[in-house]
């Protein structure tokens, strides 16, 4: 019974140590294990126990989408990309709508969207998603 009990705890401590739920489902499964092994049954229902209790805990987590995992657009998120939100000062626009800035130290060359008005010249613009200026 203590060995299950003291698996339970190491896998605990490896679930606060990851954050994921994975290591919760078998610390669950080898308390159950200690469990069936207090209340004296044989070694093969203690893995039956930690195996049953395991398996369910995955069902209800898959079940309740805890586990889905979450994309996230890389070129879209401010924390990944810094570059997201920071403005650029445009001095003048060419009359195809492209013009010449300058970020953090290099030259660039953004069109502006299709369709749309660039604004007026020196005016500063924030930095949108993967494509500057859109």
């Amino acid at each position: 019974m203590w060995i299950w009990l003291g698996l339970a705890a190491l896998a605990l401590i490896g679930e606060l140590a990851t954050g994921t739920f994975y290591l919760l489902l078998v610390a669950l499964g080898l308390a159950a294990a200690g469990a069936a092994a207090w209340l004296g049954s044989g070694l093969e229902w203690q893995l039956v126990a930690c195996g049953v209790v395991l398996l369910l805990g995955l069902l209800v987590l898959r079940k309740t989408r805890v586990l889905k995992k979450r994309e996230v657009n890389s070129a879209r998120n401010a924390d990944v990309n810094l570059d997201i939100g920071q403005t650029v000062s445009v001095e003048s626009w060419s009359e195809h709508g492209t013009t010449r800035v300058w970020y953090r130290g290099a030259i660039g060359r953004p069109n502006w969207r299709r369709g749309k008005r660039p604004p007026p010249a020196n005016t500063s613009l924030p930095n949108c998603a993967a494509r500057p200026w859109c």
